[in-house]
């Protein structure tokens, strides 16, 4: 018979109460997968790193050194959460990816405290269309502009779903998937602060989303996804998934499925240590700099911005958004629906604690359509007799 998960514990504490090394009792989480979706790739590469476009437009770029496939090297565009500017702050799922074979772009489409978020749109979709452009002849990074997804963390999420909205007008590719994690940041209204949504009923219908959100501080982050895929109406439901992960503290260290939890440090991306081209000497003068209050960033900004930059990489990492992206862009880059990813067990499997109890699996679900709006029903032509009050049955919306 299975041990209940109490009894497990109580032997883990009786465990920890007989030796002064107790902690080394408590069981690790998984690690990263060897091989296949969420897993190590090519460790043995070289990762190429640099920039293209001057400092006040570039664009940091990262893939395999080394000539690119005949077809070019599958796209993804990383968007920052707002005020995490540094690809440090996500090197370790960035070298995943190019580890992977993609082609990252990570714009850089906020200069901090310089930089409005009703500006962040445009800003990136400038940056990418430039950098697609000037890579095109690139042999090593040569992108392939049928396989572009984009990724977007916070005030990135909108950006993103904005990007795919409205890439046929930008001279664009469009995106073949949109993985918004954590989504925050979207204005509330027109001249509110923060990211304006574009009109996103003009994301293409074969287009895949998948938002991820985390049971820690979800509530604003629950809202923007299912907002997001909603306002998506030419996108159908078996093009869309809402992901969530759950935190888990069977053992040690615990996994907490906080906003701040898909960054991951690594200092081998510091963007500081990759050369900006300089100005062009020749290039029009910038408009003179006029700061306003949305510009800076708030109290509990700066608070979550420090949680990014020092955050660890853990099984959340490894299974709740490498894996699932990495499986999503498999499946939207064959134009498969997203309902392949929800009935494929591995998606929401997270495997197992050291000694054998199952993390907590990702819930997956696929957001239903909106409801149809009702017909109003006509007033009768005649008022029927006075009688006893009937009571009324209750509709339930």
């Amino acid at each position: 018979m299975r041990p209940t998960r109490s009894l497990v514990r109580a032997a883990a504490v009786l465990a920890c109460l007989g030796t002064p090394a107790g902690s080394a009792y408590a069981a690790a989480p998984p690690p990263q997968p060897v091989e296949g979706p969420g897993g190590m790739g090519d460790k043995a590469a070289t990762i190429a790193k640099k920039a293209v476009g001057p400092a006040s437009a570039s664009t940091y770029v990262f893939h395999k050194a080394g000539a690119a496939p005949a077809e070019g090297r599958p796209v993804v565009v990383f968007l920052h959460a707002w005020g995490a500017t540094n690809p440090q702050a996500y090197g370790t799922w960035i070298d995943h990816l190019a580890r992977q074979g993609h082609l990252v772009l990570f714009p850089r489409f906020q200069e901090v405290n310089r930089s409005k978020p009703s500006d962040a749109t445009a800003k990136a979709e400038d940056l990418v269309k430039a950098a697609l452009s000037e890579l095109s002849g690139d042999a090593e990074a040569k992108p392939d502009p049928k396989r572009l997804a984009v990724i977007g963390h916070l005030a990135g999420a909108p950006i993103a779903a904005n990007i795919a909205a409205e890439a046929a007008g930008k001279g664009l590719p469009a995106p073949k998937l949109v993985y918004a994690i954590m989504p925050g940041g979207i204005a509330s209204t027109p001249k509110s602060r923060g990211v304006p949504l574009a009109d996103l009923s003009t994301i293409p219908a074969g287009t895949m989303i998948v938002a991820v959100i985390g049971d820690r501080d979800a509530r604003a982050a629950d809202i923007a996804a299912r907002r997001i895929l909603r306002e998506a109406s030419a996108v159908p439901s078996e093009r869309k998934l809402l992901v969530r992960a759950l935190s888990d503290d069977h053992g040690f260290p615990a996994l907490t499925a906080t906003l701040a939890a898909p960054a991951g440090t690594d200092s081998a991306y510091d963007g500081g240590a990759i050369k900006l081209a300089p100005e062009p000497k020749d290039g029009p003068k910038p408009p003179p700099f006029k700061w306003s209050a949305e510009m800076a960033l708030s109290g509990e900004q700066q608070t979550l911005v420090a949680q990014i930059n020092n955050a660890r990489t853990d099984t959340l990492d490894y299974l709740a958004f490498w894996k699932t992206f990495d499986m999503a862009a498999t499946a939207a880059f064959a134009s498969s629906e997203a309902t392949v990813l929800k009935n494929d067990p591995r998606f929401g499997d997270m495997q197992r604690w050291a000694d054998g109890w199952p993390v907590k699996r990702l819930a997956v679900e696929t957001p239903k359509p909106p409801a149809p709006h009702a017909t109003p029903v006509a007033a009768p032509a005649t008022q029927p007799a006075k009688g006893p009050a009937q009571k009324q049955p209750v509709r339930r919306p």
